[in-house]
């Protein structure tokens, strides 16, 4: 259940800003957003699995909290991370 190297160097490198980057918030929030896809198609089947319901909360939290600090510091940074990762606001 848990993301793949390789998915995650991929999400990685497409919100990369230069070559040297290794977190800026627009990464963090992709790649929080396809453990967030991941865990939900997870829980689509096992309805009862308790402990991956509490770590997408999480998850969720945490994404929520890093857009609203884009949000404030860089408002198109915002509009554009919501547009490409399809993130309903």
């Amino acid at each position: 259940m848990t993301m793949t190297k390789q998915k995650k160097t991929e999400v990685a490198a497409k919100f990369k800003r230069h070559a040297k980057d290794t977190g800026n918030s627009s990464m963090q929030i992709a790649i929080l957003t396809e453990r967030i896809r991941q865990i939900s198609d997870h829980l689509k089947n096992y309805k009862k699995d308790y402990a991956s319901q509490l770590g997408l909360l999480r998850l969720v939290g945490q994404r929520r909290r890093l857009l609203n600090y884009v949000k404030k510091t860089d408002l198109a940074e915002y509009s554009k991370l919501l547009k490409q990762l399809e993130i309903r606001k």
